[in-house]
């Protein structure tokens, strides 16, 4: 990893370069995104078998779409007793934290005369997308926990999962057991753009869905991007990152994993060092390199530490947590002494790992709180996805009379104002109705 000393030209080129990795969209990737949705809203499941046929699995046909009773219980039948203990432990552990993150119904009467609150309901119907892995031979169990669980802490009715099938029609078992471990209604073995088209807007099928979450390629996040507003989305999420502050007191072994674990994800992945200690940033760079020769995805982490990974050396830890709030990191690790006393530094992140033994591949899958994160800076705007996601709020408002006519006025000039006659008379032919009689003895 290269070593920059920050603030410096150099140190800005570089941040540049990270802030500005995979935000683009081709354009004429986004012209092939728009035509498949369309394909896909015209012609429902003959297109997502179409595309089934041609780029995952060449036999799949309209009847195979749907997983069937029995594949899910082929598939626990052959998960291992270990898998499923480990499994389990992460749900509960994820369920009993997003448990937490539920809100009540709320009414209040402060103001006499009025009564105001709030009606917290769930979406009806909740699509999950959840990319097959490398040939669906790396099942991705932890992004159906991450996605399914809010959903059903939710509330909601219904949950669909979409995944892409293996070459031969069938889904990786250890995917069908998590999804049937957190009570996912229905999987569909459909992937890519077409499957988020079938959520968006339904098919003979598949059931249009009122919120879509889920990571995915760049053809699944364009896809989002462009339904977003049909349907609700989670986010549009970019390149895996991490950024590690770190003092004298942090190992460098521990550091060069947790920056490595970030970077093999994907060759646009950031890995981002911050430290005030010129000693630490030599000594991690020598574990970096010393810890990518036993790597199995050795290329993959070299080409994104070589063009987004980079050491900051910085003044002191005030500087290291500015920067790092400039960065907005998915992943923020402090790797320093006394941690916990510069938590309120701490303005945009999306999930903070604190102390040596709180690596992040925890937080992505046993911890409890949600790995699917804001990327690319988002963290100054946006959150974890969490039973929010998946829940509506609905203002309640009454008025008395009494409260009517003392607030009228206000209204009035507010609506007039504003140039909405319209408005200002729905309030006053209240008031000419309301009025006081005159007493005809008088």
């Amino acid at each position: 990893m290269k070593i920059y000393t920050y603030p410096s030209e150099a140190a800005s080129r570089q941040l540049a370069a990270i802030a500005g990795r995979g935000v683009a969209f081709d354009e004429t990737v986004f012209d092939n995104v728009k035509t498949i949705l369309k394909d896909v809203a015209t012609r429902g499941d003959a297109a997502l078998v179409a595309y089934a046929n041609q780029y995952d699995a060449p036999d799949l046909t309209v009847d195979d779409l749907e997983v069937t009773p029995a594949e899910f219980e082929a598939a626990e039948a052959s998960v291992d007793a270990a898998f499923m203990a480990s499994m389990n432990r992460a749900a509960e552990q994820i369920e009993a934290f997003h448990r937490k993150q539920l809100r009540k119904s709320w009414i209040t009467m402060d103001r006499p005369g009025t009564l105001l609150g709030q009606l917290f309901n769930p979406v009806e119907t909740a699509g999950i997308y959840v990319p097959g892995g490398t040939g669906g031979d790396t099942p991705l169990v932890s992004t159906v926990l991450m996605n399914a669980i809010p959903a059903r802490t939710a509330g909601v009715d219904r949950t669909v999962m979409v995944t892409p099938p293996r070459r031969d029609g069938s889904v990786h078992p250890a995917m069908l057991a998590a999804a049937r471990r957190v009570g996912v209604d229905a999987v569909f073995k459909v992937g890519s753009a077409w499957a988020v088209g079938a959520l968006a807007y339904g098919t003979g099928h598949i059931p249009r869905c009122d919120v879509i979450v889920g990571p995915g390629n760049i053809y699944v996040t364009i896809a989002k991007k462009i339904v977003s507003g049909t349907v609700g989305i989670d986010m549009i999420a970019g390149p895996s990152e991490v950024l590690v502050i770190a003092d004298d007191s942090a190992d460098p072994e521990f550091a060069a994993a947790d920056l490595l674990s970030q970077a093999e994800h994907d060759p646009l992945s950031s890995a981002v060092l911050v430290t005030p200690s010129p000693a630490l940033a030599e000594a991690v760079s020598a574990a970096v390199a010393r810890q990518l020769e036993a790597l199995p995805r050795k290329a993959i982490a070299l080409e994104a530490l070589d063009a987004f990974g980079a050491t900051f050396v910085v003044t002191d830890l005030a500087a290291g947590f500015d920067l790092a709030n400039r960065i907005a990191p998915e992943h923020l690790e402090l790797l320093i002494d006394a941690p916990f006393e510069h938590l309120g530094k701490i303005r945009n992140a999306g999930a903070v790992f604190v102390g040596p033994y709180t690596p992040e591949p925890v937080g992505d899958y046993v911890a409890g709180p949600n790995h699917v994160l804001p990327t690319a800076g988002t963290a100054r705007f946006s959150s974890a996805l969490s039973v929010d996601n998946f829940i509506k709020k609905t203002s309640v408002i009454s008025y008395g009379e009494d409260a009517f006519r003392a607030e009228a006025p206000d209204v009035i000039r507010l609506a007039e104002t504003e140039g909405l006659g319209a408005h200002a008379r729905s309030v006053r032919v209240r008031l000419d109705k309301s009025a006081p009689k005159a007493d005809p003895a008088a």
